[in-house]
């Protein structure tokens, strides 16, 4: 016969082992305890444990819609070496939050970022005077302006999002950023909201919002998944005049988009430059020689990296191109000016010699004049990396139209 339910039997048990237990734990040493245990360091390999750590290095990029990851990831799987040289590919917000983390993060000091952005931080003093603390490594590539719009949406012209709501994507990012400087150079005035791209193509398809905003290079994974057999287009961006200082002309095309654009139907769009910055350590710190082990490792492999199966928009990138009002990083510099008197000296070799059926590859044309670049006093530390708080300051400078 089944046995009646007993409770008081089930509370008495239950008693007996919680005295039990407070019995144990009362003459059990606290560091005994479990989960009470000092969790150890990591074994001390010597000269492995100091190789690795001291040619390790992180760069802060992009969430994985972007392209700034799949730049990192780029340079992580050609330039990487085993223990002698390693890339840390870091998943970032993009733009403004790349700048604080190189400025202020510990472990950070390469990130990927815009220059219109590192120039807004320098007029509004958002992360402080970084002048003499953040440096470029070179300019990377051009990143496009995508705007998606329903097509049975009536939205001809990007005026016509004046007052309607738009998402500028995640507060912080790059693409946030600059197209608060964009709608405002325009004088438009669309309602901001902010959220990331697969919540912001739901909220599109249901009409709660009428744009959305992806700045990234082209192609992104998140446009290519578009089909305007689905009811969305992208919206032509024209190069204002007001844009000119900043921004360059762009298109997107079909061979970019086969699934938005038809073939010879290109849309009009801007763009921005990305560049790869750097954390302006002293010359005689550690940090500041794995950046420039960095530089040694990545340069001549630039080649490398402008071919398949990398992103198409490595093809774009130019070590020589100059970043203007910024201060490149010294032996960037210093690599630059030993290929073009390399360059100098060969061609000088060349006119005396009789002419070769081949041409040597040269990574990046020198410019056909020095650049005038502004110089800064170097007074950062390396204990200086204290938080500044002020990012309502920033979006007030780059987002508010009326400004």
């Amino acid at each position: 016969m089944r046995r009646p339910y007993q409770p008081l039997r089930v509370v008495g048990v239950l008693a007996a082992v919680l005295s039990t237990s407070l019995i144990f734990l009362q003459f059990t040493p606290l560091d005994e305890r479990a989960g009470a245990r000092p969790i150890p360091d990591k074994p001390n390999l010597g000269t492995l444990d100091e190789r690795l750590n001291a040619n390790t290095i992180a760069i802060v990029a992009g969430n994985p819609n972007a392209t700034y990851l799949t730049i990192a990831y780029d340079m992580s799987d050609v330039l990487d070496d085993g223990d002698n040289f390693r890339i840390l590919p870091v998943v970032g917000k993009g733009g403004g939050q790349n700048i604080h983390d190189v400025r202020f993060l510990k472990g950070i000091d390469l990130g990927i970022s815009q220059s219109i952005i590192l120039n807004e931080f320098r007029e509004n003093g958002e992360v402080g005077n970084i002048d003499d603390k953040i440096d470029y490594i070179t300019k990377l590539v051009n990143e496009e302006m995508h705007i998606v719009v329903r097509a049975d949406s009536g939205i001809s012209s990007i005026a016509k999002l004046n007052g309607k709501k738009v998402n500028f994507s995640d507060i912080g990012s790059g693409r946030q950023l600059s197209s608060c400087n964009i709608f405002r150079r325009l004088g438009i005035a669309p309602q901001e909201v902010n959220m990331g791209q697969g919540d912001a193509l739901e909220k599109l398809k249901t009409g709660e919002i009428a744009a959305m905003i992806l700045i990234a290079g082209k192609p992104t994974g998140a446009m290519g998944k578009l089909r305007a057999a689905e009811g969305f287009r992208f919206l032509p961006v024209p190069f204002a005049k007001r844009l000119e200082t900043d921004y360059l002309p762009a298109a997107l095309s079909h061979t970019d988009y086969p699934g938005m654009v038809e073939t010879g139907q290109d849309v009009n769009t801007i763009a921005v430059s990305a560049v790869l910055i750097a954390y302006n350590w002293p010359k005689d710190s550690d940090r500041h020689r794995r950046i420039a082990n960095f530089v040694d490792v990545f340069f001549p492999k630039l080649a490398q990296l402008q071919q398949p199966p990398r992103h198409p928009k490595w093809r774009e990138t130019n070590l020589a191109a100059v970043v203007p009002g910024w201060t490149r990083f010294p032996e960037g510099a210093d690599w630059l000016e030993r290929q073009k008197q390399s360059a100098i000296a060969g061609a000088g070799s060349a006119a005396e010699e009789p002419p070769a059926t081949g041409r040597p590859a040269i990574l990046a044309d020198p410019p056909k004049t020095r650049p005038r670049t502004i110089s800064f006093s170097r007074r950062s530390s390396i204990g200086e990396r204290s938080s500044i708080s002020n990012r309502r300051r920033l979006r007030v400078s780059l987002c508010d139209v009326g400004a």
